[in-house]
């Protein structure tokens, strides 16, 4: 959820955007973003307040559609601005050139998680989706498929583009760029951006033009490609060919998944979860379905597979996104599917997948306290302060696709509870 103007915002699964009072939890208004009915895509991000505009994203990497961003007046409910991620190219515009054919119409993309906002440069920075299909048989999306699987800077108040940058060009394995936006200003004042993709690859970025400055890797089962090139590039990009068995890692799981990881600007860490697995991939021909729903348009089937280098699990990292050089490192069976938190106190705060809620020390990566919670954590973790009491509140509740891919490696998890509950803790000062 996000809050402003005396107001909860939410996106729902069916791609409405609903306003709250804050105080009542009566419906202000209600905005249907997108028509669930025809499109098949929904709401799965958080709502982003900039000024006097509500911003949400769609998905839309799976789906024959066109997913986009999108900012709604804060009053009313009403449509501002649209920014499709896959430009129209019967309206030639730009970024079009780079989908081959009519590849465009059913190019999925979209943007759905949240972004970040910078009030100094006016900017608001978005991750975008992967292109549809997923995985590409040879003809299916030819060219770079621009915007997809990049970071996006819009105008927050007419959603024109300013710059951007793509991670992956022609994402050829559902490896895109959706994740949260760290910003980070450096001691000698330059304003940066930290970006996590899907692939393992994590991306500083100057967030004033979006000019490449470093990046590096948060897993060691990475081998879709060679390395980065000095303009941020992939390089020796691995793809899959119809009819052959590919092994690729990480796997469409990710090396690390859509929760958050969390930066400290009093340590000036950046903390991370990782994911160390990969999977067999078989690329298939498809033909797109939209009527009369929009229906998954993925080009293949893949089969989950132990990683390569290592033990296949999780680790929670502390990285100085400057060098990308790692401080401390905490292996976790399996893999941490909650986002993180750090407070001012040098705590960080998260829920595993086993149910424990952690808390560790900022400095080390040393668990200081857990409790379990019943059932493992998908979301993530909120600080508040009421009377001088700070509450750090850590919802449990296991489940998604992802968590049902566990068993192939795992299979006691099976058995594991999806039994959901809000945990609030107090800190004793």
């Amino acid at each position: 959820v996000a809050i402003g103007d005396g107001k909860v915002f939410m996106g729902t699964i069916d791609a409405y955007l609903i306003a709250l009072d804050m105080k009542t939890g009566k419906e202000v208004w209600k905005t249907q973003v997108d028509d669930w009915t025809k499109n098949g895509n929904n709401i799965t991000g958080a709502p982003l307040v900039v000024k006097d505009k509500v911003v949400i994203g769609t998905t839309g990497g799976e789906l024959p559609i066109r997913g986009f961003i999108a900012a709604y007046n804060i009053k009313d409910g009403k449509e501002a601005w649209r920014f499709y991620v896959v430009p129209n190219k019967d309206k030639n515009e730009p970024g079009s050139e780079t989908w081959g054919g009519d590849s465009w119409k059913t190019g999925g993309g979209g943007g759905w998680m949240t972004g970040s906002y910078d009030p100094d440069l006016n900017l608001l920075y978005w991750g975008t989706a992967n292109p549809a299909p997923d995985y590409d048989w040879g003809e299916a999306r030819p060219g770079d498929n621009l915007y997809t699987s990049s970071i996006l800077a819009l105008d927050p108040d007419t959603g024109k583009l300013k710059w951007y940058f793509q991670e992956v060009p022609h994402d050829p394995l559902d490896y895109d760029s959706a994740y949260e936006v760290v910003l980070v200003d450096t001691q000698d004042g330059r304003k940066l951006l930290v970006h996590q993709n899907k692939g393992g690859i994590v991306f500083v970025l100057d967030r004033t033009n979006g000019k490449y400055v470093s990046s590096f890797f948060n897993v060691e089962n990475i081998d879709w490609l060679t390395g980065i090139g000095p303009d941020g590039k992939p390089q020796g990009v691995r793809t899959p060919k119809l009819g052959e068995t590919f092994f690729n890692c990480p796997a469409i799981n990710g090396a690390r998944s859509w929760n958050a990881g969390s930066y400290d600007p009093k340590t000036r860490l950046w903390y991370n979860t990782g994911a160390e697995w990969c999977q067999e991939t078989t690329v298939r021909k498809e033909t797109p379905v939209t009527v009369p729903q929009a229906q998954t348009f993925f080009g293949g089937d893949f089969v989950m597979k132990p990683a390569v280098k290592g033990q296949t699990g999780g680790h929670i990292d502390a990285w100085d996104p400057l060098t990308g050089k790692k401080k401390w490192s905490a292996f976790y069976k399996y893999p941490v599917e909650g986002s993180l938190m750090s407070t001012a106190s040098g705590l960080l705060f998260f829920g595993d997948a086993e149910g424990n809620a952690t808390a560790m020390d900022v400095d080390n990566g040393k668990v200081l306290w857990t409790f379990n919670m019943g059932s493992g954590t998908r979301g993530g973790a909120v600080s508040y302060l009421v009377k001088g009491t700070q509450y750090v509140a850590i919802a449990s509740g296991w489940g998604s696709k992802l968590a049902g891919s566990f068993p192939a490696f795992w299979p006691e998890t099976e058995a594991w509870k999806n039994s959901a509950a809000l945990f609030v803790f107090g800190i004793k000062k």
